[in-house]
């Protein structure tokens, strides 16, 4: 605000003198106040969004094999509290995913939708899709037909089909970590290249550029900046602990070489 002010006052005293000076701080700060007031709009609007998107698309992919069950049912409203949304946001979660199990339900329209108001960020995109892949795996695993629905929202946001590949790993390997569920090294590396959406083949070097990038791209702050609402935080913050697994997997598979 005070930089605006002085930057502004500058401009106008260089036009007006002190009187200038006065009118150009005033000015400055009034502009400030309104790009402040449109920047946390927009970022309400794609928390909003998001939210309501989220458990639209949820609603469909429960309704893929035609019916919704009451183990569903019960997932999202898990997904409630495990967001941590208040009695407003559960509202507008619930009437989202009522309209997403409802026939004629347009999935494609929707997924355009968040693709408009999430400005496209590949962070965001994939932040949803690992919603719906955590949604439709709630007992860890992913079924064929749930698959199928996962690559199609995946093509609907323009994201690879390996970028379901990717979270059905990740999946995997949180699910066994919580259950206490022995998996062989072998598998545990080929998913950890899964994750990271890598090849086995990939160079040391290239694989540390895929890991920072992938960190910087997944941080919960930036994307706490960029509008991922605070209630989805925590997933955010498995994912970059998944990613960073994935990458000590592999560095222990080459001989913690990197």
């Amino acid at each position: 605000m005070l930089f605006a002010m002085i930057i502004g006052g500058l401009i106008g005293y260089a036009f007006g003198k002190f009187p200038g000076f006065l009118v150009g701080a005033a000015l400055g700060a009034f502009l400030l106040n309104r790009l402040k007031t449109r920047l946390i709009g927009k970022l309400q609007n794609i928390q909003s969004g998001f939210i309501e998107s989220v458990f639209a698309v949820m609603g469909a992919l429960c309704k893929a094999d035609g019916v919704v069950s009451k183990d569903e049912i019960q997932m999202a409203e898990a997904m409630f509290v495990r967001f941590r949304l208040n009695e407003a946001q559960r509202a507008t979660a619930k009437a989202a995913f009522s309209r997403g199990k409802a026939d004629g339900f347009d999935l494609d329209a929707e997924l355009n939708h968040f693709l408009t108001i999430s400005g496209g960020q590949p962070a965001f995109l994939q932040m949803f899709l690992q919603v719906q892949v955590s949604a439709v795996a709630a007992d860890g695993v992913v079924h064929p037909a749930e698959h199928e629905m996962l690559v199609r929202v995946a093509r609907g946001l323009g994201l690879p089909e390996s970028q379901v590949d990717q979270l059905e790993a990740m999946l995997r390997g949180a699910h066994a970590g919580q259950t206490g569920g022995q998996r062989s090294t072998a598998q545990q590396t080929d998913d950890a290249y899964k994750v990271l959406g890598v090849s086995p083949s990939i160079s040391d070097a290239e694989l540390k550029k895929v890991y920072r990038k992938l960190m910087s791209e997944n941080h919960p702050d930036k994307l706490a900046g960029r509008g991922l609402p605070e209630s989805m935080r925590e997933m955010a913050e498995e994912r970059t602990q998944e990613i960073t697994h994935a990458y000590d997997v592999i560095k222990e598979s080459r001989g913690n070489s990197l």
